[in-house]
């Protein structure tokens, strides 16, 4: 069975009851990126799920990583009825998100009208400005602005700018999903079976034949408590090694400053892997090759690069993939240009906190984005700089995008801001 959040996300009414019986399974946990299976279903307006999400305690206001509720959600997608249930069951219909953003901007960004009327009707403000200053109305297109100023006037709503204010650390309770069953172990280097994590060592740099490039990284996999733990490899010799936790970047929660401070570490170390001749080969940028290291410096990792006989053609991870090198042969590619575009993408999910195309299979995506113009939609709240820089970086002419060396120093002056 898939796990809970596809099947929330795809409505499987009977796998979610099913799933919810088990009384061991926690129906508050969190996906990657802090979704709980209440988010996923008011995303993709899954009534009947949602309903038996909420007769079973799922908690209503509960925050993802970007700290938008299911309320955020079910009102950018438009699903009037489940954004009424929600309502019933006291969702805050005011609740900020990291970047300012309370669902009734996103009914007026998304122009879902009455979703905006019924959310005004049950105190959301038409007045309360974003991080950026922005109120709902400025979001809306004029008509609705008029609507919503008529509706904000009749309720005695003031029209006067609420400035934005950050409770986060003010005593404010924000409530975020569990994580599901992950428990990381620290692993002493004199506890590794040495002659076991040799036979593992497929993934290093000397096995890849680039010796210039340590360190590297491996996967090692603790038989004994079943999880990935991924190591930082000073050097080769086995009685050298010395590890330390990397975590992946999907299990970060950021605010724009953190994810600028990633997207800098990001280029800088593209900057560098694009000096190489020749280049990496099979080696194609996504969040899931990000590590973060206990310093809180992102860094890439080579451990998910692949072998030229792994299914030789197949293209890993086509969300973040060019549309490009989707469509012609790899020695047809410009593979600079390619990176750029995937640098794109992931820039778009760290200032978004959301999965680039979630709800679509791997299949679908690589179809779409290359024959049918699939892109992503950058939502309000982005700040005007990095929206800016994520379109010059996903420009459909691979001819037009920028160096990463030209880049870092736009972030670094992006990160002084």
């Amino acid at each position: 069975m898939d796990d809970i959040f596809t099947q929330c996300r795809e409505g499987n009414a009977v796998a979610v009851r099913l799933w919810l019986d088990n009384t061991e399974n926690d129906l508050n946990q969190g996906d990657d990126h802090g979704f709980s299976p209440l988010h996923w279903a008011c995303r993709e307006g899954r009534s009947n799920v949602v309903d038996m999400l909420i007769m079973r305690g799922a908690r209503i206001n509960v925050m993802n990583r970007g700290d938008d509720t299911p309320l955020h959600l079910a009102a950018s997608h438009g699903h009037r009825d489940i954004v009424g249930k929600l309502i019933q069951c006291k969702a805050d219909t005011n609740a900020a998100n990291e970047h300012g953003n309370t669902p009734l901007h996103y009914a007026c960004f998304w122009a879902h009208h009455q979703v905006a009327d019924d959310l005004v009707n049950n105190g959301a403000l038409v007045s309360v400005c974003n991080r950026y200053g922005e109120t709902p109305m400025d979001k809306a297109k004029p008509d609705l602005r008029e609507l919503l100023r008529e509706k904000g006037e009749k309720m005695g709503q003031s029209l006067t700018k609420i400035p934005f204010k950050d409770t986060f650390w003010k005593g404010t309770t924000r409530t975020r999903p569990r994580e599901s069953q992950k428990h990381i172990n620290h692993l002493l280097a004199d506890q590794l079976d040495l002659k076991t994590l040799e036979k593992e060592m497929c993934c290093t740099t000397s096995c890849m034949g680039w010796p210039s490039l340590t360190p590297g990284y491996l996967i090692w996999q603790n038989n004994a408590a079943l999880h990935k733990i991924k190591l930082h490899l000073l050097g080769f010799c086995p009685e050298a090694l010395i590890s330390h936790l990397l975590i992946p970047l999907p299990d970060f929660v950021v605010d724009q400053t953190q994810a600028v401070k990633f997207a800098l570490d990001i280029a800088s170390g593209m900057a560098f892997l694009h000096t190489l001749e020749p280049m990496i080969p099979r080696h194609y940028l996504n969040s899931k090759s990000i590590m973060i290291d206990e310093d809180l410096t992102a860094r890439i990792s080579m451990a998910d690069v692949k072998f030229s006989f792994q299914c030789p053609g197949r293209m890993y991870s086509p969300a973040w993939v060019a549309p490009e090198a989707l469509q012609k042969k790899p020695e047809e590619i410009n593979r600079r240009s390619a990176d750029m575009w995937s640098f794109a993408i992931l820039l778009w999910e760290l200032v978004t906190r959301e999965v680039p195309f979630a709800d679509l299979s791997n299949m679908e995506i690589g179809m779409k984005i290359a024959l049918e113009g699939l892109r992503p939609t950058i939502p309000p709240g982005i700040s005007p700089h990095i929206c800016k820089l994520m379109k010059i970086c996903m420009n459909e002419d691979p001819a037009k995008r920028p160096k990463f060396d030209m880049i870092v120093p736009i972030l670094d002056k992006m990160q002084d801001k």
